[in-house]
């Protein structure tokens, strides 16, 4: 039987989305690796050549920053993309006075968008 011909997915989006996530975290890929129990290399090669992780690796990772899949795997992303998620983990750990000043920055960002139309 002939193998079926099937494009090979292209992670190197999704790695760029994780180093742009722990640079932005200011964490170190030692650091990222080691607590993740992979190699620094297997971590680099991920993020700068677009090598397939292994579906747990994909995971922990897409969990551990809040990485949209939908924006990576489909053409029309479903749910909220990655820096949706972001945001939404932040405000998670915000405190009542931090959700004010989100808030009312929020509403001015769209005010001046409004204005702009």
């Amino acid at each position: 039987m002939a193998k079926r011909p099937i494009e090979k997915y292209d992670f190197k989006a999704f790695g760029e989305a994780i180093k742009a996530a722990w640079t932005g975290r200011k964490e170190s890929r030692k650091k990222v690796s080691d607590e993740m129990y992979i190699s620094p290399r297997y971590l680099a090669n991920i993020e700068n050549k677009g090598q397939h992780p292994s579906l747990q690796i994909f995971i922990e990772l897409v969990r551990r920053y809040n990485i949209s899949v939908d924006q990576f795997l489909f053409d029309s992303p479903v749910g909220k993309d990655t820096n949706r998620l972001q945001l939404d983990a932040l405000l998670d750990n915000m405190s009542d006075n931090g959700i004010r000043i989100v808030t009312a920055t929020a509403k001015e960002i769209a005010e001046v968008e409004k204005e702009d139309k």
